[in-house]
């Protein structure tokens, strides 16, 4: 089954590499979407693949992701999937 996530990310994870691993986490788990800062100081992750890879990612930012970054909160809110994503980027 195809799921789609939009994960925000906060705490200490701008200037840490966090997309660069989050995008290298993706790459494994065969997902599409993208990573990206935000003003706020805040990493959005719009995640699209299987139920059990996205659960994967999930599970990985959860448990905190690189060991560089300092996660404070999570949030996850679950998307209609789409045909629009074709593989995973970060974004700048």
């Amino acid at each position: 089954m195809i799921k789609k996530v939009k994960i925000n990310v906060n705490g200490r994870v701008q200037g840490v590499g966090f997309r660069f691993f989050t995008y290298q986490q993706a790459q494994k788990l065969n997902l599409v979407g993208y990573v990206q800062n935000l003003d706020n100081g805040d990493v959005e992750i719009i995640a699209q693949g299987d139920n059990l890879q996205i659960s994967k990612l999930i599970k990985w930012i959860e448990s905190g992701g690189p060991a560089s970054a300092s996660i404070s909160l999570v949030n996850i809110v679950e998307l209609k999937p789409q045909n629009d994503l074709t593989s995973f980027n970060v974004r700048y």
